[in-house]
């Protein structure tokens, strides 16, 4: 595989010709920019984490947090009572079980929190790498790419903090087996960051599922007519995750979680048409 790079980007870039070793000189320097402008951001974020923790990290924990109030109050406009009000998270206090565990998680927090603000940059530098690679039809058709990965990466990222982070652990917390009096949670930092950041990394993934339909329907791994037949698969798995975190058995709320990630999957179907449709065009031409 490095190999084929290597040879597309003899064949494709204008530049004077480089050696396996001169490109692995420039990738190197993409990654070393790359690492500083998290670095630096991090360095910020680490200044400011006392705001960052109560503001922004422990966000969905506070009952006036803006999911909260602005579901009910959409719950209450939709005359539907308090199906949309989750319930609080009441008398919740994070615990650590080592000394060091806050200073690793000021730690773990500003990097991760760096890496989503650099995101754009990062993923520029990578771009600038393989962009000497491609053919001019292939720089054609991926015209915007930096723009759409980043715009669907973060808005996965909004959809996680804003909707499936304040359902999921609102479900999780009020969740209780039928001997409640002998159990109590009491969830760690750590075990926090980690739900926290697996939701925010996977929903900026899972978002990013009308890009992966495009480029696997140009390189030939999917086609529309794969994705209609597993679409039905794709449709329960959805709706069970939005039945399981929702916080009542209420086809609204179900809907507000379930229906951005179907709308996601409809998107994949048509652009995956779409490309389709120009591979055959341009097919149709080189035969003609």
């Amino acid at each position: 595989m490095a190999l084929n790079l290597f040879n597309r980007f003899k064949q494709h870039s204008d530049q004077p010709e480089m050696s396996f070793v001169d490109h692995l000189e420039a990738l190197r320097w993409h990654i070393v920019r790359s690492v500083l402008a998290i670095f630096v951001i991090a360095i910020i974020m680490f200044i400011k984490i006392d705001w960052i923790f109560e503001k922004i990290v422990t966000g969905p924990l506070h009952k006036d947090f803006v999911s909260y109030t602005g579901l009910c109050r959409f719950g209450h406009w939709m005359h539907m009572g308090d199906a949309l009000c989750l319930q609080s998270i009441d008398q919740l206090k994070l615990q650590t079980t080592t000394f060091g565990s806050q200073f690793i998680s000021s730690i773990t927090i500003s990097f991760i929190g760096a890496f989503i603000v650099a995101f754009p940059y990062i993923f520029w530098e990578f771009w600038r790498f393989v962009k000497p690679a491609l053919s001019p039809k292939e720089l054609k058709s991926s015209r915007g790419a930096i723009f759409w990965v980043t715009f669907f990466f973060l808005l996965g990222i909004a959809f996680g903090y804003f909707m499936l982070a304040p359902f999921t652990f609102s479900f999780l917390w009020n969740y209780r087996l039928g001997f409640t009096g002998l159990l109590e949670t009491r969830p760690t930092l750590d075990d926090y960051l980690d739900n926290l950041v697996d939701i925010l990394v996977g929903s900026g993934i899972a978002f990013q599922l009308p890009l992966i339909s495009y480029v696997l329907t140009r390189i030939g791994l999917v086609t529309p007519s794969f994705l209609r037949t597993y679409r039905k698969y794709a449709y329960v798995a959805i709706l069970f995750i939005a039945a399981i975190i929702t916080p009542s058995p209420d086809w609204m709320s179900q809907t507000i979680v379930a229906l951005p990630l179907i709308l996601l999957y409809e998107l994949s179907i048509r652009i995956s048409v779409k490309v389709m449709k120009d591979l055959e065009k341009r097919d149709k031409e080189e035969w003609s």
